[in-house]
């Protein structure tokens, strides 16, 4: 999802949720993301995992630019659309995973997949986000030129 503020184009940004991830946050940012099923339209997918991830409902197809796609670190490809929109970060509803936590203490823990969302900057965007995802800041605002 992105908006303008004023003229100058802002990105909204997922921080994942969990143990792992709760310290970190230079790099640690991403676009609300997930897998997509055997058989299931990426496109599909992705209107899927945003509104699983944050709560919102998903745009209407006609709304979407797609933005290619990445090969992240580990190997994972993402697939991304963007469109434009608003919402107010504060309010997201994730989605939660069960994790064994503390490691080695028997016990498991629900944590939301994503913890927090916010609308940023494209500076800060880039500092903020996953490295081999910044490549779809480039490309969208590209295509807003």
């Amino acid at each position: 999802m992105y908006r303008w503020h004023g003229k100058t184009l802002q990105v909204l940004l997922a921080h994942p949720g969990g143990p792992f991830w709760a310290k970190k946050d230079l790099g640690a940012w991403s676009v609300p993301k997930g897998e997509a099923g055997p058989d299931e339209d990426l496109e599909a997918a992705a209107k899927r995992e945003f509104e699983e991830e944050l709560g919102f409902p998903a745009p209407p197809d006609s709304s979407l630019t797609a933005l290619g796609n990445v090969t992240q670190k580990a190997g994972k490809t993402v697939h991304v659309w963007a469109f434009e929109g608003d919402c107010d970060p504060a309010a997201i509803r994730s989605n939660t995973f069960t994790l064994a936590w503390p490691p080695h203490s028997g016990k498991t823990q629900e944590f939301p997949e994503v913890d927090r969302a916010e609308f940023f900057y494209l500076e800060e965007a880039r500092a903020k986000i996953n490295p081999a995802q910044a490549e779809f800041l480039e490309r969208l605002e590209q295509k807003l030129k």
